[in-house]
């Protein structure tokens, strides 16, 4: 008859609860991490870890589980790619073998700094555009299709200004 091997690791004699308790809380205040904190971000990423000329971003892997394949080619197709987990072991659990940086069906992706520059210029000209049109439409009416007027001001006002909304109690 085989014994089963002790699946734990051996505990020190000469270490006592409170000096073995000592030592995990100096392992956790290395961890660069509040430990009161619970409602920290999860998701956020040190600017100083990102390799000069690179960006990161979180990227969906898995929704409930499954993967879609379809996204991931686009993801693929615009550049983006895992950044390695033996790149930034201090982001993953200590022990942790895989090979992707993920967090609860994300993963950490990385592209070229001056693609997701090209991408983000051609997102706000495109957002920009779409605003404009629709400016356009809504102020520009054919002649005689309204014949109202607002004291002579034009029936539709735009205004364009930025401020915060105000929370009711």
């Amino acid at each position: 008859m085989t014994l089963r091997p002790n699946m734990r690791p051996e505990a020190s004699v000469a270490e006592t609860p409170r000096e073995r308790a000592a030592r995990r809380a100096a392992e956790l205040r290395g961890h660069d991490t509040d430990i009161g904190d619970d409602y920290n971000d999860e998701y956020y990423i040190e600017l100083g870890i990102i390799p000069d000329g690179w960006s990161y971003e979180w990227k969906t892997r898995t929704v409930l589980g499954a993967e879609d394949p379809a996204h991931q080619v686009a993801l693929a197709r615009k550049g983006w790619e895992s950044v390695p987990a033996s790149r930034h072991p201090e982001l993953m659990p200590i022990g942790y073998t895989g090979a992707e940086i993920t967090r609860k069906g994300m993963v950490l992706m990385e592209r070229p700094l001056e693609i997701t520059q090209e991408a983000q210029r051609r997102l706000l000209l495109a957002a920009r555009t779409q605003m404009r049109d629709k400016e356009a439409q809504l102020t520009q009416a054919k002649s005689n299709e309204f014949d109202r007027t607002n004291k002579g001001d034009p029936l539709v006002k735009i205004n364009k200004k930025y401020e915060a909304i105000p929370i009711p109690e």
